[in-house]
């Protein structure tokens, strides 16, 4: 008997239910009506009914994938305050090891989709980054159409979604297996467990294991309510005690470059403005965490050594300035350095990408670091930040994270608008508007004086 929760049967082929998903997504996305019998009759009813949904809410499958729908702040303290907190080692015994070396990922989220804890292989992770599944995105059917996790949480079961049964087409490559997860007290749905990857995410067995998973989880879940139960009957001094022990997530303070003129610094959910050359010394400091010679920072920062003189009342006056803010940052000397964590935007693009985390680097990219700055070294990290995002977005990234950073960022470079045109699929929508940037770019070209 067939499992409609099931995204394969046992025996079928893997490539053939492929090319039949394509073609059903197609002729749907275009509104086949003539072809609407054949659409149904390829598809399980669940996804078939998903996919309805999806487009009743004018969900778009070929628009970029959403970004995260959490703060750092926001995603800290649900992490902190969620009830699956607690059964993260259940999970991690039971299902992320065999799923890390299986090649796979594994994501818990909360009832209204979005991804809390996202584990797993780290190469998958980064690629996954792209079509938008991260911690702090939302995974619900209401902002991604069909997914697992999904589906599972807006009909309360288990199930499997395989490749394109996915609604959005960046989505197509990946398949996944999810479970809502329920409050032992009431048997309200608070989470999902879901795991993603190739074909092999959404192949029979995976279903059962997935299954055994939640049941363990929401075994433990109970135990957890049976002992607060019971230690409510300790004294109230005990419980306070016990209360006091479970430290708060503090992140380090954030300075803010990309785009921004002033930059701003991020701490204990504020937003300060920094002066110029305050930003600029913070940014040189952070690049050199053995320190700079006064001399060394000078020229970093005006362009001469000769200008340490004009530099030692800025780093009074920024020294000052951290400690009135109460930013755990000491800005030392000797040489100068900073003692402390200090995270900057710009960095963190860069570290996306060198883990190929295309979408996550573009969406963090707001515009040059401190467009204004003219300190040499800010034009330094300025040019590598720029050219090192269009490098990796033409050399490794899919079509969609290209497409929106040529229109965002790159709207006269032939060399991406081609670049673009020869990964697209040839059935893209997008293909008409890149082929007009193109005939325009040409003749832009054409039309412009000769150098003599």
């Amino acid at each position: 008997m067939s499992n409609g929760w099931q995204a394969l049967q046992r025996g079928e082929s893997v490539r053939e239910r492929r090319r039949q998903l394509e073609l059903a997504h197609e002729r749907f996305v275009a509104n086949d009506l003539p072809h609407s019998g054949v659409v149904s009759s390829l598809l399980r009813p669940v996804v078939l009914q998903s996919w309805l949904r999806s487009r009743d809410r004018t969900i778009d499958p070929d628009a970029a994938p959403l970004g995260v729908a959490l703060s750092a702040d926001e995603l800290a303290e649900l992490r902190r305050t969620h009830p699956l907190s607690v059964v993260l080692p259940v999970v991690r015994r039971l299902l992320l090891q065999e799923a890390t070396e299986s090649g796979f990922i594994v994501a818990l989220g909360d009832a209204a989709g979005r991804l809390l804890w996202v584990d797993g292989d780290p190469k998958l992770r980064a690629q996954a980054e792209d079509m938008g599944f991260l911690a702090g995105a939302d995974w619900s059917e209401a902002a991604m159409g069909t997914s697992a996790p999904g589906i599972a949480l807006e009909l309360n079961h288990s199930l499997q979604v395989l490749g394109a049964e996915h609604y959005h087409r960046s989505v197509h490559q990946w398949s996944c297996t999810a479970a809502p997860v329920h409050d032992p007290r009431d048997g309200s749905v608070i989470g999902v467990i879901d795991v993603t990857g190739g074909d092999a995410a959404a192949e029979p067995h995976m279903l059962p294991l997935i299954e055994a998973t939640l049941a363990a989880v929401e075994a433990e879940m109970r135990l957890v309510r049976l002992r607060e139960t019971i230690s409510q009957d300790r004294p109230a001094a005990s419980r306070a005690s016990s209360r006091t022990t479970q430290a708060v997530m503090t992140h380090p303070p954030r300075l803010l470059v990309l785009g921004q003129d002033p930059a701003v610094l991020e701490h204990r959910g504020q937003r300060e403005i920094v002066s110029g050359r305050h930003a600029e010394i913070l940014l040189a400091l952070t690049a050199a965490p053995h320190g700079l010679t006064g001399a060394e920072l000078a020229e970093r920062v005006y362009g001469s050594r000769d200008a340490e003189a004009t530099l030692r009342p800025e780093i009074v006056r920024l020294r000052r300035w951290l400690r009135d803010l109460g930013v755990p940052l000491e800005l030392a000397s000797k040489p100068y350095r900073l003692d402390g964590v200090l995270n900057v935007d710009a960095h963190e693009l860069l570290t996306a990408l060198e883990r190929g985390a295309h979408r996550l680097a573009l969406a963090a990219y707001d515009g040059p670091v401190l467009p204004a700055s003219e300190a040499p070294f800010v034009d330094e990290l300025r040019l590598d930040v720029d050219a090192t995002l269009r490098e990796s977005l033409l050399q490794s990234a899919a079509a969609a994270p290209l497409f929106e950073y040529a229109q965002l960022w790159a709207s006269d470079d032939f060399e991406v608008w081609h670049t673009l045109l020869t990964i697209l699929p040839p059935l893209s929508p997008r293909r008409a508007r890149v082929v007009t940037k193109l005939e325009a770019l040409e003749a832009s070209a054409s039309e412009a004086p000769v150098q003599r």
